[in-house]
């Protein structure tokens, strides 16, 4: 408690003991007290609330980056499986087998420097969070809903799942 507020309060209980009028400066201190108080609560609501600003807009400008980020990923994401049947494709110019191979890897790479990550699909339970099924097919050797084969990759960047992969299922 500040020394102003603790003399406010001893005149105070002094004039109460005493019954006596407040004189005109223990009122004007009593008045400036309040004052005082009044600024003093209105700062703290004022900081509380660029606090809560600060950490909204810092949350809001987090999630625009995440969406354009994931607008532009789903964009490029077409280039790469081109990119990727270039590479499985038979060829007599090592040369450029070799130049597609590096591209598509740095392709990856950048993509996983944002956080892009490739769903694991094949052999996995399939999930319909993860995998779109375009087909089933019976199996002996798989076991229930698992996944077969992949016809498109898919991807997620943390959680956020930016392209489903198209699949297979067993059983």
């Amino acid at each position: 408690m500040s020394e102003e507020k603790k003399n406010t309060e001893e005149v105070q209980n002094k004039n109460i003991e005493t019954e006596q009028p407040l004189t005109k400066d223990e009122e004007l201190l009593k008045q400036k007290q309040e004052e005082l108080d009044d600024v003093t609560d209105r700062y703290k609501r004022v900081l509380a609330e660029f606090e809560n600003y600060k950490k909204r807009s810092s949350k809001e400008r987090e999630l625009l980056y995440n969406s354009i980020l994931s607008d532009i990923v789903t964009v490029l994401l077409p280039v790469m499986d081109n990119l990727e049947k270039a590479a499985l494709a038979e060829t007599e110019d090592q040369n450029y087998k070799q130049g597609v191979e590096l591209v598509l890897r740095q392709f990856k790479d950048v993509l996983a420097s944002q956080g892009v990550e490739e769903i694991k699909s094949v052999g996995e339970t399939f999930d319909p969070e993860l995998h779109e099924a375009v087909s089933s097919v019976i199996d002996e050797n798989l076991g229930e809903k698992e996944v077969k084969e992949v016809f498109r990759k898919g991807y997620k960047i943390g959680n956020k799942v930016i392209r489903h992969s198209m699949v297979v299922v067993a059983n």
